[in-house]
């Protein structure tokens, strides 16, 4: 059923023809489809003391010259000029007796109208705010309706129509529903800081999106949004724009791991950012020609044999010297500051440090740091005890050893 039914069976609509029109309507009930949101009754010839019967989550309403003039909830009511007041002021009824009166009699179903389909009809282009590029995207779902305000249906979209299907609901808000939902796409990604091609996976966030703009258009006509959905969100992967973005996001991806890698390896093998990328610095000189490269390029074979985290600090300082010696004395710069000497310390089974010289004497002036206690510094193959390293050994030439046990 099309959204103009005016379809003249029997039951159906109101044709003004029928011996129905000679008497009295003894009882007004719904008998319209399962799919009527608004069904109106065929006759308009009633009477004092016609029944009116008004089936669950339903609405009976009463109009005359295009004005409600009464509203009944489900239930048998019996029609008097108490329970129509309103009605018998307009046509000044007298009381008593079945006294004939015209009006119009709508049943409205109140009822949860769900799988409402809606569906782009072409591909959206929709900019990708990361990359500010257009993406075509589609999109497929499905919504629900509830009729909360039947009086305003009936004078905002209804009329004088005699039916209105869920058919009608569909047709009549396609085009809303579409112009949002191509609005909606651009502000959503931009909102969210998102690429477009990352949509399908904000579908329930995007639906929600969908349904907080939605719901007042709906409310201008006396309908609540119960739900709104979207099954599919998708684009062509074979679009150059899409591939573009796709080959982006893998070489950011590729990025990221690389880098995770290298401090994961910075962390193992105890070096800091800053030499590692002297490292860098070094081996790029390595690969230049002339002599301080080729003597780079022995350092750098040297250093990699040897492993970074042993011998990092020795191999860089005698290469920067290489090469410091093979440059004029006209272009020479003052080396760096030397690196001052740390050491881990294994305290309780738990490392510590690295901690300088000035730092190490106080830990041995407090008994932190003992003889027997096990160091490492950077070059040393092995842990090994303070009091066997030379460097450290005048550390403990101030602290007396323990006293003895009397």
């Amino acid at each position: 059923m099309g959204f103009f039914n005016k379809q003249r069976t029997d039951g159906r609509t109101y044709d003004g023809q029928g011996e129905e029109r000679k008497g009295f309507i003894d009882r007004i009930s719904f008998n319209g489809e399962a799919e009527d949101i608004v069904w109106k009754f065929p006759y308009d010839n009633l009477s004092i003391g016609t029944q009116l019967i008004v089936n669950h989550s339903q609405e009976a309403i009463f109009l005359r010259g295009g004005a409600v003039c009464d509203i009944f909830g489900e239930g048998t009511h019996t029609l008097s000029t108490n329970n129509i007041p309103v009605l018998q002021k307009l046509i000044n009824l007298p009381f008593g007796g079945r006294t004939p009166f015209t009006a119009e009699v709508y049943f409205v179903s109140k009822t949860v109208r769900r799988n409402l389909k809606f569906g782009t009809i072409n591909a959206v282009p929709v900019c990708d705010p990361l990359y500010s590029i257009p993406i075509p995207v589609r999109a497929f779902g499905e919504y629900g309706i509830r009729v909360v305000d039947a009086s305003m249906l009936l004078g905002e979209l209804v009329g004088t129509l005699h039916t209105f299907d869920t058919e009608s609901i569909i047709e009549q808000f396609k085009s809303v529903v579409l112009q949002q939902l191509n609005a909606s796409f651009g502000q959503f990604v931009k909102q969210e800081r998102i690429s477009v091609v990352d949509l399908p996976a904000y579908s329930p966030q995007m639906a929600q999106y969908l349904q907080n703009c939605l719901k007042s258009e709906f409310a201008r006509y006396g309908i609540s949004l119960e739900n709104f959905n979207l099954a599919s969100i998708n684009y062509d992967e074979g679009h150059p724009n899409v591939q573009k973005v796709l080959e982006a996001q893998a070489n950011a991806a590729a990025e990221i791991f690389e880098a995770q890698g290298r401090a994961q390896r910075r962390n193992i093998e105890q070096y800091t950012f800053q030499e590692e990328r002297q490292f860098d610095v070094m081996e790029t000189a390595a690969g230049n020609e002339g002599g301080s490269g080729q003597m780079m390029g022995a350092g750098m074979g040297l250093g990699m044999g040897v492993g970074i985290g042993g011998a990092f600090g020795t191999q860089m300082g005698n290469i920067a010297g290489v090469m410091t010696s093979q440059q004029p004395s006209s272009a020479a710069t003052p080396p760096p500051p030397p690196m001052p000497v740390t050491y881990h310390v294994l305290v309780n089974n738990v490392q510590q440090g690295p901690y300088d010289l000035p730092t190490l004497q106080q830990m041995a002036q407090n008994g932190t740091l003992t003889r027997d206690t096990y160091v490492w510094k950077n070059g040393m193959p092995q842990w090994t005890k303070a009091g066997e390293s030379t460097e450290l050994q005048s550390l403990f030439s101030a602290v007396p050893p323990p006293p003895p046990i009397l």
